[in-house]
């Protein structure tokens, strides 16, 4: 028997997983999923698992075949490697769901050249992982195996995916670059786009410093051709470069509100649109500055001004102009070349395109650079909006070379379970762990293919370490999402993990003697950073909150002071800690909750290409948690962006918050629907962002909307994160973050 040859009209678990679905006695029939998670293991797993008669002859043949890092190995001695195993099988992980197990074994574990037989259980996964980024440090490598095996820390698919392995693919999956307006540059960051896209990333790009369409190019007027062709460029260099056919490239143009073909670039991703400027796989984002949002307000007319102008009067890129600051000065100057439009028609065309494509991401780029305590400016973001780091401009010669080397960015990913975290005994050095395995990947990616983007891992040293799970922690300690209880506790853990963050961080920074660069202009180096948490008081204020924390050590002032004195003295080894992303099938294997996101059903159905319907309840489902667990579709999107708020205030990056409509708006949700129609309008999409505005949201990722049909669309499972994988004898759709 072999994976190749399994008859799956033959095998069981499918119909029991299926059996979810179909309630008994009014019931939710949660043991069919227990039976179908057993099922798959005795029927998929186990018979076609390589069984060895010990651990070394398992080594001995992963080496024979070129599964493993020799180096990885070479680095410990084997006494150690069979310590870590004999204290992972001491843990007795059992996965808890037939998702979690399907996920991991169709996706993650490794298979056999022929792809017939698994190598490995998740029990070797996570070791790999341990041994791999604990790079030879036995303390850490344990310490990590201990995270993992007890899912209190999972890293980000390629990472997860790849360590270990002596024929692996990169670690990061996720980039961002920008472009100058030039054709060289418009070049080089082509090319970039496509060897990105060769290794596995998606990547986002911004394109706002580039000339409008009908701009003139050397006094000739009407000559240049504007964004919309660089993004069929772009969006051609992706399917293009599909990782030898396993799945497509994966994009995101970012423009300016401010830029004249603001309207032709979301008119881009309508359904109706030309074939000649119509993208259909590129996704599109907007960076939206403070002064949008004063014009909408005032239902005042707004100017566009010409890229190619503003670079002119600043001598700088229109990227790097505080347009909020400058936009009276600009209006007045007659030598940029400016286009009069309605700012409440440009929000309602906004709000249309999210109606109809989930489109545009929305980036308050004011708000992102307000709170940004690194010195210089963030122009963009990456395919999910979570990564927000700053950039620097690279002029590229005739010979595509750097004349002058600037600044992109890598995103390196993993994230805690909240659940499991809150059990943990020691929250400091659960995070310590985390920030240096996240350190070890941003230290040893190779990123040459694209020199800024190495440049700026390189200078920065950035990670990202999110969460997941944070519905699943609510249902279980019985708190609805959105109310008094949710909100105090999500203030406290997000303040520990960026208090522990930063700890971790000075460590890395005493020990290396390094920081990061620019450190000295940062507001870690002056100290501003620190103040709010010096002012005020932001320990837990409901009972039930403060029962939950009072096994951790919970910062006071005086750790704030503390920290803040070592840090100044001894600086920060990455400059950007935090980054919420969407997780995807990482939640399902931790069997958690995504994100921070409230849950979609109570039983989520996934369709699996030639599989069919899988079925996943949501974690720790039962007759107590049940009333717990509402559907997003049916809360008020505002709880919603009030958690993901009280997040953000101790966030150093961003967050991929999705909102999500019903195209139906459920009667008494939002008060300004009374006396008005019940369909989602545009007026409720902006609305929301509005709202998100005010209360400091940096980001907004998706709009999903829930049709009358029952059917969504403006679905996106993190494409810059997904490739095509053999598993299972069938071909399965993985996302990496």
């Amino acid at each position: 028997m072999s994976l190749a040859t399994l008859d799956l009209d033959k095998v069981t678990y499918f119909d029991l997983n299926n059996e979810l679905n179909i309630p008994k006695d009014n019931s939710i029939q949660l043991g069919k999923d227990k039976e179908a998670l057993e099922a798959f293991l005795a029927e998929n797993v186990r018979p076609n698992t390589l069984q060895f008669d010990s651990l070394r002859d398992r080594f001995d043949y992963l080496i024979e075949h070129d599964f493993v890092d020799q180096k990885m190995l070479d680095s410990y001695s084997f006494a150690f490697i069979e310590r870590l195993y004999d204290y992972l099988k001491s843990q007795d992980f059992q996965f808890k769901s037939f998702m979690a197990a399907y996920k991991f074994y169709a996706q993650y574990a490794v298979k056999t050249n022929d792809g017939d037989f698994y190598v490995e259980n998740y029990i070797d996964r996570v070791a790999m992982n341990a041994l791999f980024y604990g790079a030879g440090n036995e303390e850490l490598a344990m310490n990590l195996a201990d995270e993992m095996i007890h899912q209190r820390y999972q890293t980000a698919t390629p990472s997860f995916l790849n360590a270990g392995r002596s024929r692996r693919g990169e670690l990061i999956s996720c980039f961002i670059l920008q472009t100058t307006d030039d054709m060289n540059a418009i070049g080089r960051v082509i090319n970039s786009a496509l060897q990105l896209s060769k290794i596995g990333g998606g990547v986002g790009i911004n394109l706002s410093n580039l000339r409008e369409a009908g701009a003139p190019i050397k006094g000739i007027a009407n000559a240049a051709s504007g964004v919309v062709p660089v993004m069929k460029l772009l969006e051609d260099s992706f399917s293009y470069s599909n990782q030898m056919g396993q799945r497509n490239g994966a994009g995101v143009a970012y423009l300016s509100v401010f830029h004249p073909d603001i309207m032709g670039f979301l008119a881009t991703k309508k359904e109706n649109a030309d074939e000649k400027v119509r993208v259909k796989t590129l996704s599109l984002g907007v960076t939206v500055p403070d002064k949008f949002y004063d014009l909408i307000r005032s239902n005042a007319d707004m100017f566009l001004f010409s890229p190619y102008d503003v670079e002119r009067e600043y001598g700088e890129p229109f990227n790097y102009v505080d347009i909020t600051a400058e936009y009276d000065n600009m209006v007045r100057n007659p030598r940029i070349k400016k286009t009069k439009i309605r700012a409440r028609d440009l929000e309602n065309e906004i709000s249309k395109m999210q109606q109809e494509s989930g489109y545009p991401y929305v980036i308050n780029i004011d708000t992102v650079n307000a709170a940004n305590p690194i010195h210089g400016k963030v122009v963009s973001s990456n395919l999910c909006s979570e990564i927000l780091q700053v950039q620097k401009a690279s002029e590229i010669g005739n010979d595509q070379q750097y004349y002058k080397m600037g600044s992109d960015v890598s995103c390196n990913l993993g994230s805690t379970n909240i659940v499991n975290m809150m059990e943990t005994t020691d929250f400091e050095r659960s995070v310590d762990t985390m920030v240096r395995a996240l350190t070890f990947v941003s230290d040893n990616s190779n990123l040459d293919i694209v020199p800024s983007v190495q440049n700026g891992n390189r200078e920065l040293h950035a990670v990202g370490l999110g969460a997941m799970g944070l519905h699943a922690f609510f249902a279980k300690n019985h708190m609805h999402y959105g109310d008094e209880e949710a909100i105090d506790f999500t203030n406290a853990y997000f303040l520990m993990l960026n208090y522990y963050t930063l700890l971790a961080s000075n460590k890395i920074a005493k020990e290396r003697g390094e920081s990061f660069f620019e450190f000295e202009k940062s507001a870690y180096a002056d100290g501003s950073y620190f103040n709010k948490y010096l002012m005020a008081d932001w320990s837990p204020k409901t009972d039930k909150v403060k029962a939950i924390f009072e096994k951790h050590h919970f910062p006071t002032k005086h750790d704030w002071a503390m920290l803040k004195e070592s840090i100044q003295k001894h600086g920060l080894y990455n400059a950007y800690r935090m980054a919420i992303a969407p997780t995807g099938s990482i939640s399902y294997v931790n069997d958690s909750t995504a994100s921070l996101h409230p849950i979609i059903n109570k039983i989520e159905e996934r369709q699996e290409k030639k599989i069919g319907k899988i079925y996943y309840p949501a974690p720790y489902l039962g007759t107590d948690t049940l009333p717990y667990y509402e559907s997003a579709y049916n809360l008020d999107m505002r709880k919603v962006i009030d958690v993901y708020a009280t997040a953000q205030q101790h966030i150093d990056q961003g967050m991929a918050l999705t909102l999500l409509m019903r195209s139906t708006i459920p009667a008494g949700l939002y008060e300004w629907k009374n006396g008005r129609t019940d369909k989602m309008t545009t007026r409720d999409l902006n609305i929301l962002r509005m709202y998100a505005y005010h209360k400091g949201i940096k980001s907004i990722y998706y709009v999903r909307t829930y049709t009358d049909d029952m059917e969504e669309f403006g679905v996106n499972e993190c494409e810059s994160c997904s490739i095509w994988l053999i598993g299972i004898g069938h071909i399965k759709n993985v996302e990496l973050v």
